[in-house]
């Protein structure tokens, strides 16, 4: 990916203040090939993934389909988690309760979400969406870095988030939440 734009919208007109984007707003976005969320009423766009990318959302989705018990589902974006009308994210990997999606995303905190980094996302993912995540009880967040490669993984205790590890290349990480799951990093980047 090359750059993340954000922006409020609409733009404000001289004296009258910028007014939030909700999910109808949202609704309106082109069906162009890049990611459109919107975080507390700012959308934030994103450029289709590089094929780096993409290896590792497939490889760790491969992961966790593999694990995943039947009450709980794993998807891979775009996937619009709603947690509110003014925040709809789209993780590149989440875990969520079978029940809890609707027919058109999933309404609530997931159990589990997964961000690979680049260079556009980078600062949204380890700051805005993981505050984010954290804020709606979203119970574990993993952030994958494929220039190192690395895992580094938070799990929601007492309303805040706590590292539960951090591994890099041959390294290996067995994470428990929200099902037992065994990463590796470097294995992610494999052909």
């Amino acid at each position: 990916m090359s750059l993340m734009t954000t922006m409020p919208s609409p733009f404000p007109a001289a004296g009258h203040p910028a007014t939030p984007l909700t999910r109808a707003d949202l609704d309106l976005m082109p069906d162009d090939g890049r990611r459109y969320e919107l975080i507390d009423g700012n959308l934030l766009v994103s450029p289709a993934p590089v094929p780096q990318h993409q290896r590792a959302v497939g490889a760790i989705y491969r992961l966790l389909y593999a694990a995943c018990p039947e009450d709980l589902e794993a998807f891979f974006a775009p996937v619009d988690v709603a947690l509110g009308p003014d925040t709809v994210l789209q993780p590149d990997l989440l875990v969520a309760r079978r029940d809890d999606f609707s027919e058109r995303d999933l309404p609530v905190a997931p159990l589990l979400a997964v961000e690979v980094l680049s260079p556009s996302t980078r600062r949204f993912d380890l700051m805005v969406k993981w505050s984010t995540y954290q804020d709606a009880g979203c119970a574990a967040y993993w952030v994958v870095d494929p220039d190192t490669p690395s895992l580094i993984a938070w799990e929601l205790r007492d309303g805040a988030y706590v590292q539960v590890a951090k591994v890099t290349g041959d390294e290996s990480a067995t994470l428990t939440s929200p099902f037992e799951v065994t990463v590796v990093p470097a294995n992610l980047f494999c052909r």
